[in-house]
């Protein structure tokens, strides 16, 4: 797994606010919210697998008012410029920070661990096969919907030929690889909304456009 240090940062991120899910948060937040109002679905709990800077966590947590959240993030760097009292929408939103990994999250168990809606950007692309394998199926069992962005192999060749831009520690796999392993687990609902297979089918799923499923 990378290294998420503040030289990690500087290269990665060294323009954030021209980044997806950093410089368009609310645009993100905003058809999140949409797409699940269509369908009168309520979001109370959000847990952040990987919050970063906190852009997009601080929008969704803002829009959405949850009355308890979660916020896990493994860089040391990122995770020190976190602030609570910066991301917490209201006072009465039950807000918890930690400093660790998708992996470390997973195998931890804590009390009230089961979310209606996770947000999970650019984190899958730096685990590994078995690594994903392992976290997939317990992410499933904690949250009802994923909001999901990882970045394929395809993607990640455009950022080096059209920006310049090569991520080391970035994993290449196939759109077809990530949606193999992705999908015993969740059920695609719409671009980037996954629903946990854990919770619901054909049957009990709130969103009726049953064609848009697979």
């Amino acid at each position: 797994m990378a290294n998420f240090d503040k030289t990690y940062w500087d290269k990665n991120y060294s323009d954030p606010m021209s980044m997806d899910g950093i410089g368009n948060a609310k645009e993100h937040t905003r058809y999140l919210k949409s797409f699940l109002s269509v369908e009168h679905v309520d979001i109370t709990s959000i847990v952040d697998l990987g919050f970063g800077y906190g852009h997009l966590f601080r929008e969704m947590m803002k829009t959405f008012i949850p009355y308890k959240a979660v916020g896990i993030e493994p860089s040391p760097y990122a995770f020190k410029k976190a602030r609570p009292d910066k991301l917490r929408p209201v006072d009465s939103t039950d807000l918890k920070l930690y400093q660790e990994d998708l992996i470390t999250w997973c195998r931890t168990k804590r009390k009230d661990n089961e979310f209606d809606l996770a947000i999970c950007t650019s984190v899958f692309q730096y685990l590994t096969d078995k690594e994903l394998k392992e976290v997939l199926p317990v992410i499933a069992k904690r949250v009802k919907y994923l909001y999901l962005t990882v970045p394929t192999d395809v993607e990640l060749g455009r950022q080096v030929s059209e920006l310049e831009f090569k991520d080391e520690y970035a994993i290449h796999r196939t759109r077809e690889k990530y949606q193999k392993m992705i999908k015993p687990h969740f059920t695609f609902i719409s671009s980037r909304i996954l629903e946990s297979k854990s919770f619901f089918d054909e049957e009990s799923t709130s969103f009726t456009d049953l064609l848009y499923r697979f």
